[in-house]
């Protein structure tokens, strides 16, 4: 499944953000409002995805869907810059990237916390590849709800190992549970590189060889095994 989609006319929004309104609502320090002044553009609420614009049913965690694209002064862009946006708008949000023509998506799973109701848990980022701004979109997904639509928007961005047998957020935990792995190994070979002493290059190697075979494991959606074998990895 392809993560462009053709969003329905009647869903448009087309309101520009002003960045200082994001900066008041995130409580932006100087050092990121100097990341969006030198890598952002302008920020377009393009469509609004609800009940009323899209003829589906709001779920208690996602009574809306937002569109947000995001035009750049540069291909890259750090994802402070979304983490801003996404606190500081109460909406599962989808942004599309646009740069030097062409565009790609990027979005987070987001979701009330269940400890506050009013406040949002906001997950690691996925995205897709860079394409051609007239590249094809398809339609949205049939679903039954918006929280369903949500899920297969959300999972068109993210990698087969995620398994799709699973729930969102188990499939969510288990990409950030590999990306976590995945540093982990390479702190480890960085170790590996800089030791000189026979000694503890030996005991590094081992502790490279768990590592990557935990890693394997997370790849192969065996998360629940791998975590009873090993405990997270602090940080």
């Amino acid at each position: 499944m392809t993560a462009f989609f053709d969003y329905p006319k009647g869903a448009a929004f087309g309101r520009v953000v002003p960045k200082n309104k994001i900066y008041e609502h995130a409580g932006a320090s100087a050092a990121l409002k100097d990341l969006f002044i030198t890598q952002v553009d302008q920020i377009v609420w393009r469509f609004k995805l609800a009940p009323e614009t899209i003829n589906l049913a709001a779920t208690r965690s996602v009574s809306e869907i937002q569109i947000f694209s995001v035009s750049l002064r540069r291909a890259e862009l750090d994802l402070d810059v979304l983490r801003a946006i996404d606190r500081a708008i109460p909406f599962p949000l989808i942004f599309e990237l646009s740069w030097s023509g062409k565009r790609k998506v990027v979005a987070a799973f987001k979701r009330p916390s269940e400890a506050d109701f009013t406040k949002w848990v906001v997950s690691e980022y996925f995205e897709s590849g860079w394409v051609d701004e007239a590249a094809p979109r398809q339609p949205l997904p049939v679903s039954l709800n918006l929280g369903a639509l949500y899920e297969q928007m959300l999972s068109a961005l993210m990698p087969e190992q995620a398994g799709r047998d699973e729930d969102i957020q188990a499939r969510v935990a288990r990409v950030e549970a590999i990306r976590a792995k995945t540093r982990e190994v390479e702190r480890i070979k960085l170790r590996l590189d800089r030791e000189k002493q026979f000694n503890k290059r030996v005991a590094i190697n081992a502790e490279l060889r768990v590592a990557k075979q935990h890693l394997a494991e997370l790849q192969q959606n065996r998360l629940a095994e791998a975590d009873d074998r090993q405990p997270a990895p602090s940080e």
